[in-house]
């Protein structure tokens, strides 16, 4: 892998992608940790959204979301999801697909806390998914929660994170000609060691 250098150089998946994202945060206008997460239905319908990616960790990537979500439903229902990190700025991407597991539990509570007041209260508020009779409606019910939950709520039983557990991290920038630059890491498993290898554009 000789010519694995520049902002490929290293063989940790992780540390790489957390320093694309850093670049990513002085480049990016807006959302640089934004994902378009992907999952399917119990008939194996696609389905694709964007979200918030809140943390790249020594083996995972994780998010939140309420567990009564659509995108919930089809998370746990499959075990496995997909997503791909785009900044138009830096002209790169990665692609992540690996296994699911929830996040519920002290680490979830601390990111849940270190969100705004409103955003708290906005998770007790909103059935997400479910149909809306209008957003006074939504607005009004934010209003409730707030006299009951006060100003410190705490996080809602039905809201928290997911883990992601790669077993394939693709690596792409552009290249002149859209001869892109590619560089996949593939395991079977989860414990296993990463194969690298450079595929073409």
């Amino acid at each position: 892998m000789s010519d694995r250098s520049g902002i490929f150089a290293g063989d940790d998946p992780f540390v790489i992608a957390q320093r694309w994202q850093k670049e990513a945060f002085e480049s990016e206008p807006n959302d640089a940790n934004a994902i378009a997460l992907s999952t399917v239905d119990k008939d194996g319908l696609p389905n694709a959204r964007m979200v918030l990616l809140k943390e790249i960790e020594p083996d995972a990537f994780v998010f939140y979301t309420n567990y009564n979500s659509a995108k919930a439903n089809e998370l746990d229902g499959a075990g496995k999801a997909a997503f791909v990190m785009h900044w138009k700025s830096l002209r790169r991407q990665i692609r992540v697909r690996g296994n699911i597991s929830r996040e519920d539990g002290p680490q979830a509570d601390a990111y849940y806390a270190s969100r705004s007041l409103q955003s708290r209260l906005g998770a007790w508020a909103s059935e997400q998914s479910q149909p809306l009779e209008s957003r006074g409606a939504l607005m009004a019910k934010v209003a409730q929660v707030t006299l009951v939950r006060g100003p410190n709520p705490a996080r809602p039983p039905f809201w928290g994170g997911y883990r992601i557990a790669p077993v394939e991290i693709e690596f792409w920038a552009d290249g002149a000609f859209r001869l892109h630059d590619r560089f996949v890491w593939r395991r079977k498993k989860p414990s296993d060691p990463w194969q690298i290898q450079r595929i073409n554009p």
